[in-house]
């Protein structure tokens, strides 16, 4: 029997989890009595109830895991690390507030069995707030045309990656991981699947202008090289026509000293126009460096503090720096059932 792997990351999802559990254990019993599941709940520090209601599953249901992760690690490293830690023969990811739809997870197996690696879901439409989704798919578009790698429009990462695909993203050792370009540049041949979002069914996005910011930008200093390319010419541009400026009030000045004024007000813009340039593209260079920095540290993607119901020989990582500690395998070995 198969074994489909579901990644479920979390943050303050106390009014969602059970009800996510109940969902995806009937579209098995009812859709897929020929699959077995594994459903890993990955926690990011919530502040709620959260990892109570997990320990519960996990005591319930042998087929539920959960880890818990010492502090917030981010909405890009927690759902991937939980990817690598799945055994099963794919591994579908999918968000914990219903916006990704349990009703899928037949149709992407359905694909899955036809032969492809990885089945994404791609969002056709949404019910959550148009001007969001306006804004979305203008950044979509945006971040298309600027990237010299294929990039797929309308995708979160929902969706199933063969257990062939989690070996290559094992193999990636990538501590800023962005999965969306990965899949792009690395992916095997895949299905995208439509579909229409939902509203979040309970609780409140943990989503804000940073973290939209965040993954804006990793997208961009990971897979364009349209902002630095932009840097240099526009700054060799004002350069040569700051120095054409220079040159003319010099010449003008030299021949009518005694009546060409140079005046404040040319020396005044240059000088403004020419500061906020530099000072826009060093933030954005700053980017690139940011990005660039937190690659050259090699950070593990996550510090876990408890895993519940992984057997002794499940590890996290194939790194001897991702191993888990003797006490937390302990402790998920007394809670297995």
């Amino acid at each position: 029997m198969k074994t489909i792997s579901i990644a479920v990351p979390c943050y303050n999802e106390e009014e969602n989890v059970e009800a996510l559990y109940q969902a995806i254990s009937d579209v098995f019993k009812k859709d897929l009595p020929g699959y077995q599941y594994e459903i890993i709940f990955i926690d990011n520090d919530s502040k709620d109830r959260t990892r109570e209601i997990i320990r519960r599953l996990c005591s319930f249901d042998a087929g539920v895991k959960g880890i818990f992760n010492a502090k917030n690690f981010g909405q890009f490293n927690s759902p991937y690390y939980a990817m690598l830690q799945s055994t099963g023969d794919a591994t579908i990811l999918m968000a914990a507030d219903f916006q990704d739809p349990v009703e899928m997870i037949p149709k992407y197996i359905r694909e899955w069995e036809q032969g492809y690696k990885i089945v994404i879901g791609i969002k056709k439409s949404s019910k959550e707030n148009k001007l969001m989704y306006l804004l979305r798919s203008c950044y979509y578009k945006c971040i298309k045309k600027l990237s010299d790698v294929e990039q797929i429009e309308h995708f979160t990462g929902f969706g199933l990656y063969d257990s062939k695909f989690i070996k290559v993203l094992r193999e990636l050792d990538d501590p800023t991981p962005f999965l969306r370009g990965i899949v792009a540049e690395l992916g095997f041949r895949r299905k995208e699947v439509p579909y229409e979002q939902p509203k979040r069914r309970a609780g409140k996005t943990s989503n804000n202008f940073y973290r939209l910011y965040d993954a804006a930008m990793l997208s961009i200093t990971s897979y364009t090289k349209v902002g630095l390319r932009i840097a240099t010419i526009f700054g060799s541009i004002c350069s040569f026509a700051s120095m054409a400026v220079a040159l003319i009030y010099l010449i003008m000045k030299l021949m009518y000293w005694d009546r060409f004024p140079a005046g404040m007000a040319p020396l005044l813009i240059g000088m403004c126009f020419l500061g906020s340039v530099q000072i826009f593209f060093i933030g954005l260079v700053g980017e690139y460096v940011l990005s660039i920095n937190a690659r050259i540290m090699k950070r593990p993607l996550v510090i876990e503090e408890e895993r519940i119901n992984f057997t002794s020989g499940e590890k996290a990582e194939p790194e001897e720096d991702m191993l888990l500690t003797a006490a937390s395998m302990e402790d998920g070995n007394r809670n297995e059932i």
